[in-house]
């Protein structure tokens, strides 16, 4: 089951995708905000979205599960 992390510190600024979605990889799953810039957080495998552990407007931290995939 590959999770898809964030790659830096930030606040969900939007959830791209929802449970169920089939998504291929470089597909933008989540937009983080930080420092006033936006960044994609990008599914690196193809798969199905199983479960999405964040929402928006949550601070996350650099290594935190964002969405698992199946």
């Amino acid at each position: 089951m590959p999770d898809v992390g964030a790659h830096i510190t930030g606040t969900v600024w939007k959830v791209e995708c929802k449970v169920g979605d089939v998504v291929a990889e470089g597909d933008t799953l989540v937009i983080l905000e930080s420092m006033k810039m936006e960044m994609p957080v990008e599914s690196e495998d193809a798969g199905t979205v199983k479960e999405i552990l964040c929402e928006e407007g949550q601070a996350v931290n650099e290594g935190d599960t964002l969405v698992v995939l199946e």
